[in-house]
């Protein structure tokens, strides 16, 4: 069996911000993209990491994502606001949507950004996590094309719908969900498709809506819960994107030019923590929730009682001292696209 090869998350950052930035994306915004992706890497969130950067390209090359959009407040109150990200980059909206939340919870205690017209977000915990770290509880979602089944339906009817709720830690780490309303995510079906990996069962369909737990023919993903992981997904799209005027599953389903074309809306939400209760009572009580959830008599075919984060935090840990594993054919793609860029590849540390 191969060994993956193992690079070091700076090594890694510097390759993907040559990358970007050779493509058209001023040093600040490739800096962003790449340490999103990179920080997914680094959590074991390896759908959302460095094998990215060839869909983002394709993203770049059929005009899906702008490297150089004018984002901009279309709606604004003291507490809300719609930011029109112009086909930007998700990371490099989303810090932009960061600061004005930043800014708004500081003055009214809440801040709420939805931003339309964006692309591939990355790992929505990346994002509330940091929120959560200067002491807010944050919310985070996005709505993109069909993706996944709707239930009782054969075939794709609603997106994904990632969602991630982040709240401040009693430590310097905050407590962080971060999942997709999917059994599996899509990412987690491309990567079973690159390492020829079978799916285990009930979690796809192929192209016609037939289950299926091959992976050269499973495109997509089935819901979370059945009739509840569609259901959250479609209340995603509601209130993500329509609620900014750019449906996206509604644009799917008609005859417009675009209806196929990347897209996503997000929405992302900051509560000030401390305004409303005390820091350190809030700490402790959330410390001993934690505790108590642990004290619990542990199912053995699992292990282990985790907090949600908490086996990404360990994983960041260990891939800072060990290196961030890349398996070979993502290698070889990056290999490619360095090749054609005369970008050096990172040189590997195992």
């Amino acid at each position: 069996m191969i060994q993956d090869k193992k690079f070091t998350s700076s090594n890694l950052q510097q390759f993907a911000q040559s990358i970007f930035t050779k493509i058209g994306f001023s040093s600040e915004d490739a800096t962003t993209i790449a340490q999103a992706l990179i920080m997914a890497n680094l959590r074991g969130v390896d759908t959302h990491g460095v094998n990215r950067i060839p869909l983002y390209l394709k993203f770049l090359k059929t005009g899906a994502m702008n490297p150089n959009p004018h984002i901009h407040i279309i709606n604004d109150s003291p507490a809300v606001a719609v930011l029109e990200a112009d086909r930007a980059s998700g990371p490099v909206a989303m810090k932009v949507a960061q600061k004005i939340i930043l800014e708004k919870a500081k003055a009214t205690g809440i801040g709420l950004v939805m931003i339309r017209q964006t692309t591939h977000t990355a790992a929505l915990g990346y994002y509330t996590n940091q929120l959560a770290q200067e002491g807010l509880i944050s919310i985070a979602m996005t709505a993109s094309k069909p993706l996944m089944n709707y239930f009782g339906a054969k075939g794709a009817g609603v997106s994904t719908a990632p969602i991630s709720i982040a709240v401040p830690g009693p430590a310097h780490d905050p407590i962080v969900l971060d999942m997709s309303t999917g059994a599996i995510s899509y990412g987690m079906l491309l990567q079973h498709k690159s390492l020829n990996q079978p799916i285990p069962s009930g979690l796809a369909q192929d192209d016609f809506g037939n289950p299926t737990t091959d992976p050269s023919k499973a495109t997509i993903p089935m819901p979370l819960g059945g009739p509840k992981g569609s259901g959250l997904a479609l209340m995603i799209e509601l209130i993500s994107a329509i609620a900014v005027s750019n449906p996206l599953i509604a644009e799917y389903f008609s005859n417009s030019p675009n209806a196929k074309r990347h897209s996503q809306n997000a929405w992302l939400l900051g509560i000030d923590t401390y305004r409303f209760c005390n820091k350190e009572t809030f700490q402790k009580d959330v410390l001993a929730t934690i505790n108590g959830i642990k004290s619990l008599p542990v199912d053995m075919e699992v292990g282990e009682i985790l907090a949600p984060g908490e086996r990404g935090n360990r994983m960041r840990d260990r891939r800072l001292i060990e290196g961030v594993p890349i398996p070979e054919g993502v290698l070889q793609e990056l290999g490619e696209i360095a090749a054609h860029f005369n970008i050096q590849m990172p040189v590997h540390i195992a």
